[in-house]
């Protein structure tokens, strides 16, 4: 088996990284390979999260539709109705 060695990670990530092994009750070693195994596995281009950058082959437009489903829908303020003449620009 092949090892690597990652630098220069954020200390809130390593942080993070402790807490979740400790409560999986695994060392942080173990807890990024099975980080790593889950991600690595999928095969199903669905379960994938929305914020991941483009799939191989997949076209821009395609991520960008992607990446904003299911979206949020958001309740529009009224508007206000102007009763002012149009602005004339002759």
């Amino acid at each position: 088996m092949g090892s690597i060695t990652i630098r220069k990670i954020e200390d809130w990530m390593k942080a993070r990284l402790r807490l979740r092994a400790a409560e999986a009750g695994r060392s942080m070693e173990e807890e990024v390979r099975q980080i790593l195994r889950k991600e690595l596995e999928r095969t199903d281009p669905e379960s994938y999260s929305p914020g991941m950058a483009p799939r191989p082959g997949e076209g821009f437009g395609s991520y960008l539709v992607r990446i904003s489903r299911p979206g949020v829908d958001l309740d529009l303020p009224e508007r206000e109705v102007s009763h002012r003449d149009p602005p004339d620009f002759r």
